[in-house]
């Protein structure tokens, strides 16, 4: 702040315009506040612009933070995310030093059948809901994380639509992080794309490790441009994992420094009223922040974001998970093991010992066409991830996974980029997979069941509701004696590789042989109590 700037704040003709009378339900209100001649010395520290908003006649209320969204601050925003239909009203202050002006207002939101956030489902914690619909969400993502690095915005757009159409649902994006290009990928910084991107004005922005931030001030383009991103994301029930930044360089303000809380507080602000975000402190987090740091911050956001969307942390070790505070709403680490099934087996364990059940994701295991040299052969491919994919589902945890950058940014093709910008073209096959996992979960109320391997053999896995849901996956074929409850159940093959369905003929419990698999491939039994 500059307290004797502020003490003599004296704007003019301070104004505030509702951009509509009414929104629907998980849309949002904007109020704009207009400065006709702004005098802060930085708009971004001298001023504050907060407001109170209500359901009317119900008691039910929310302080909501605006944000100056003008280098000048002649232009301020604040946005409310109304959660249910009704009638609402509120209040905005400004406030420059001694300088104060409210306005009042209303609006009316309306039922439009909007998905509204995701959260952990109160009956089965180890999953999510829409809370809107109250539909159940299955988790399937990936990672681009500088997607809004393209400079024109149709390349977003054209992304997201893709991933949209392979049935992924949630992409993992950065807002601060910056990358030195070395990963070994083809793809390179041009005119069109960059992977270094300007939350603050910086005197070299092209400069991997001297940009030279002003940590006080916010870049405006760059946010209005990852809105926009959010708003068209957001109309295709796509989830935004806000990855705060990452370890790739060393550019980061001082850990719990008024300038980090500044930028975390203002992203919140900012991007809080979208319901398609949850929040990531950061990527391989341990590397440049502590555990203590992790707990803290994460208690802050949960202070600063009014609708307490879900949010973690993605260290490299499981260990480094803030498994038991109420801020924490699932994992997110990184394992890059082939044995992913047992690890999220035990992920879940570890979860229970907390005396506090919220779902176990691993959102790093691999890369296609990318993995670590201490890695055995094969591990990158598209099969194998796809394969590894059911691992991790069958253990009742979720995954997000990237794909190749082979068809190259700025290098021939130039029709790809896949895990770090997003961009994919018709070859790159991949989630066409997975897709077919999405659709064999989604075929069944996958969230009643729970991990219970002891009920088959034979190397394969399964999901059960005893008594009414037996979910089988055979990783190396052959066949398999499941345990059930007695009883008569409808019986299914499902071609993991390809999607295929065989219907079988009704099983009776208490035990059962299947016949072999189709073929030599990966497939998977449903199994399901006759009505």
């Amino acid at each position: 702040m500059y307290p004797l700037a502020s003490a003599f704040a004296a704007p003019s003709n301070v104004t505030f315009a509702q951009a509509a009378p009414s929104v629907a339900a998980y849309d949002f209100v904007e109020v704009a506040v207009n400065v006709a001649n702004p005098d802060a010395q930085n708009p971004f520290m001298d001023v504050s612009v907060m407001g109170s908003f209500e359901i009317a006649n119900t008691g039910r209320h929310w302080q909501v933070d605006g944000f100056c969204d003008s280098p000048d601050g002649s232009v301020y925003r604040i946005r409310f995310m109304p959660p249910t239909a009704g009638s609402y009203k509120y209040t905005i202050s400004y406030r420059q030093g001694a300088f104060q002006k409210t306005y009042a207002g209303t609006f009316q939101a309306v039922d439009n059948h909007r998905k509204g956030p995701i959260r952990i489902d109160p009956q089965y914690r180890w999953h999510f809901i829409w809370e809107g619909t109250g539909e159940h969400y299955f988790f399937n993502g990936t990672t681009a994380y500088w997607l809004t690095g393209w400079r024109e915005e149709r390349i977003i757009r054209f992304s997201i639509d893709r991933l949209h159409r392979l049935k992924v649902n949630r992409i993992r994006v950065t807002v601060a992080g910056r990358s030195n290009r070395f990963y070994g990928e083809p793809v390179m910084i041009g005119d069109n794309y960059t992977n270094l991107p300007t939350p603050w004005p910086a005197e070299r922005p092209d400069d991997f490790t001297h940009p030279g931030f002003d940590y006080t001030r916010f870049d405006i383009p760059f946010w209005q441009k990852f809105e926009r991103m959010l708003r068209y994301a957001r109309d295709e029930d796509m989830i935004i994992s806000v990855v705060l930044d990452m370890n790739d360089n060393k550019i980061h303000p001082a850990a719990g420094s008024e300038d980090e809380r500044r930028f975390i507080r203002y992203t919140v602000s900012r991007f809080s009223a979208f319901s398609n975000v949850t929040w990531d402190l950061g990527d391989d987090l341990e590397g440049y922040r502590s555990d203590q740091w992790t707990h803290d911050t994460g208690t802050l956001i949960e202070q600063w974001d009014p609708y307490h969307h879900l949010a973690t942390s993605h260290p490299i070790k499981t260990v480094h998970q803030d498994r038991a505070s109420a801020w924490f709403g699932f994992t997110s680490y990184q394992d890059w093991s082939r044995k992913q099934h047992a690890l999220m087996v035990e992920s879940r364990e570890l979860q229970k010992k907390t005396g506090r059940i919220i779902p176990q994701t691993n959102e790093e295991y691999g890369y296609e066409d990318h993995y670590p040299p201490w890695a055995e052969p094969g591990s990158d491919s598209a099969d194998v991830l796809r394969r590894t994919a059911w691992d991790i589902v069958m253990a009742g945890g979720y995954q997000t996974a990237g794909e190749t950058c082979r068809r190259g940014t700025n290098i021939a093709p130039d029709t790809g980029g896949g895990w770090m910008n997003g961009r994919g073209d018709d070859t790159m096959t991949m989630f066409l997979g997975y897709g077919h996992m999405v659709d064999f979960f989604t075929s069944f109320d996958w969230w009643k069941t729970d991990p219970h391997d002891e009920l088959v053999d034979n190397g394969a896995y399964c999901l059960a509701k005893p008594g009414e849901i037996y979910a089988v996956y055979l990783p190396k074929g052959g066949e398999v004696t499941v345990k059930m409850e007695p009883g008569t159940y409808t019986a299914m093959w499902f071609s993991a590789l390809t999607g295929e369905k065989i219907a079988l003929p009704t099983v009776q419990g208490p035990s059962w042989t299947s016949p072999k698999v189709p073929d030599q491939n990966d497939w998977a039994l449903l199994l399901q109590k006759k009505r």
